[in-house]
């Protein structure tokens, strides 16, 4: 089972949007990642920046019949924290967390 580690980089809704779409393929053209989370090319264009950066995501421009395109896929690193991402969301939505939490505090829960 993958470790559970909250990432606040990709928890933005259209992050995870993104990150979850791309875990799903090997490559995603561009037009289509626009298209199925329904951003416009400067939000999709700043998301995957954002990503990159951070070495989750990585591009690839290439040009086909004359037209520039772009394509996207997840990292090693991108994959490892999607996975880390999604077991801290089942841990919270099972309970886990909140067993953690009132056990800090003291509480009964």
């Amino acid at each position: 089972m993958k470790q559970a580690r909250f990432d606040e980089l990709i928890h933005p809704s259209t992050r995870l949007s993104l990150v979850a779409t791309l875990a799903a393929a090997d490559w995603a053209e561009f037009a289509f990642l626009k298209d199925r989370l329904e951003l416009s090319d400067s939000a999709l264009s700043k998301q995957l920046t954002t990503l990159e950066e951070a070495g989750y995501v990585t591009t690839e421009r290439r040009l086909d019949g004359g037209r520039r395109k772009v394509r996207a896929r997840l990292t090693s690193t991108g994959r490892d924290a999607f996975d880390g991402h999604i077991a801290a969301l089942q841990a919270i939505v099972g309970g886990e967390g909140i067993r953690a939490n009132a056990s800090a505090d003291g509480s009964d829960g």
